[in-house]
């Protein structure tokens, strides 16, 4: 396993509609945040609000950063989010592609992390 692998974090964020999820995305990548977030539209949420069950239909943002910087990312997505309590849940990482790790260390470090795989370049 990567060492580095432990640094990371995959934070979920729901959002109600498509253009908040975009704009928490774009928010949290220009902020340098995150290296990545990948946003699944169309999840339904179970859920009790103030007594009663709920039901709606959500985007999922999966935010790719580390531990260190969960603070930060809570704070931009509290300011920026139309609900009054917002999901803003780090989940560690226990293991990780090292360049992939590397990577997303690095970026959020203010970097532009190593080059990735040549996609043209036969894996033999």
């Amino acid at each position: 396993m990567d060492t580095r692998a432990g640094e990371l974090v995959e934070v979920r964020v729901t959002a109600p509609d498509g253009e908040t999820a975009t704009a928490l995305a774009r928010a949290l990548v220009d902020a340098g945040l995150a290296a990545c977030v990948q946003v699944l539209p169309g999840i339904t949420s179970t859920y009790r609000w103030q007594g009663a069950v709920e039901e709606e239909q959500e985007h999922l943002l999966l935010v790719k950063s580390t531990a260190a910087r969960f603070e930060d990312i809570r704070a931009l997505v509290r300011s920026e989010h139309p609900y009054d309590t917002p999901e803003v849940l780090a989940v560690p990482v226990v293991a990780a592609d090292p360049a992939y790790a590397a990577w997303v260390v690095d970026t959020v470090a203010g970097g532009t992390g190593p080059p990735g795989p040549d996609p043209t370049e036969d894996a033999t």
